[in-house]
C-alpha cells in the first residue's frame, strides 16, 4: 500500500512532570520550556507541519493549561486536539488515551515531546509500508551508552532486541510511525499507568509484532536534562 505522508495524524506526548529540568525552568510543562524566545514545543510543530502532518493530538497532564492556553485549536492552520491525563498514565497511558481522539485511517505518527529528532515522514512512511511493519521506529547513532534506549537490528530492519545499546549504536529516537493495532491486545487496562517503551514495545516484540527500525542522521536533541537545554537554542538555529 502507498504511503501519503499528507494524511498523517501525529500524537505528541506532552504531559511528562520534567523533574530533571524542574530547576531550570520551575513553572512550566517541560515542552513549554523556552528555547530561544519560543516554547520548545513550537519547534516540534513548525518541523512536522513542514513535514505535511494533516493534525496534531497533544497527550498533556502536568499544568496542561500552559500549552492549550499557548496553542488553542490550531497551530499554522493545522487543527489540534487535546488529551488530558487528570493523572499520570505514563508514555504508554498517554498515548493510548491520546490514540482514542485519531480520525484518520492508516499509521499514525507518535512523538516525545521532549526530543525533536529531523526525520523525514516521507521516507518514513515508504520504509513502514514496503515492511508491512506494525511500527517503525526512527533511529539515531547515540554516541552515550546507557542515556538511550539502545537497540539490534536485522539486515531488512526487523528488530532483533531492545535493550541491546552499546556506545556509538542505534538508539531509538522518540519517533515512531504504528499502526492502531499496536496498541490493542496487552494486558494492561484503559487508564492504567503504562510505559510505552517498558511495556507496550517489549510485549509487542514478544507476540510477533512487525517491529522494524530505520536510521536517520538529522539532527537530534533531548532538551530532558539541564545541559543539553541549555545547548538547545543554539542547536535549534543551526
Amino acid at each position: 500500500m502507498a504511503f501519503n505522508d499528507f494524511n498523517v495524524e501525529a500524537i505528541i506526548l506532552a504531559g511528562g512532570l520534567g523533574t530533571r529540568l524542574r530547576l531550570a525552568v520551575p513553572d512550566l510543562p517541560k515542552p513549554m520550556a523556552p528555547v530561544g524566545g519560543r516554547p520548545f514545543l513550537e519547534y516540534q510543530l513548525d518541523y512536522w507541519a513542514g513535514q505535511g502532518v494533516s493534525r496534531f493530538i497533544l497527550s498533556v497532564g502536568y499544568k496542561h493549561e500552559a500549552i492549550s492556553g499557548h496553542f488553542g485549536a490550531a497551530y499554522r492552520s493545522v487543527p489540534i486536539a487535546y488529551a488530558i491525563e487528570r493523572q499520570p498514565l505514563g508514555t504508554g497511558g498517554g498515548l493510548m488515551l491520546a490514540a482514542r481522539e485519531l480520525t484518520t485511517p492508516g499509521p499514525f505518527l507518535a512523538l516525545n515531546g521532549d526530543t525533536y529528532f529531523e526525520v523525514t515522514l516521507k521516507r518514513l512512511g515508504e520504509f513502514h509500508a514496503a515492511h508491512g511493519a506494525d511500527i517503525t521506529l526512527s533511529l539515531f547513532r547515540s554516541p552515550q551508552q546507557g542515556r538511550y534506549t539502545g537497540l539490534k537490528i536485522g539486515e531488512t530492519g526487523e528488530v532483533v532486541s531492545l535493550n541491546a545499546g552499546e556506545k556509538g549504536g542505534l538508539a531509538n529516537g522518540g519517533v515512531y510511525l504504528m499502526e492502531r493495532g499496536l496498541l490493542n491486545g496487552g494486558s494492561w487496562l484503559p487508564g492504567a499507568r503504562v510505559s510505552f517503551e517498558e511495556d507496550i514495545l517489549p510485549s509487542a516484540l514478544r507476540t510477533g509484532k512487525r517491529l522494524f527500525g530505520m536510521e536517520f542522521s538529522g539532527r537530534f536533541l533531548d532538551i530532558g536534562i539541564p545541559e543539553d537545554y541549555a545547548r538547545a537554542a543554539t542547536l535549534l538555529r543551526a
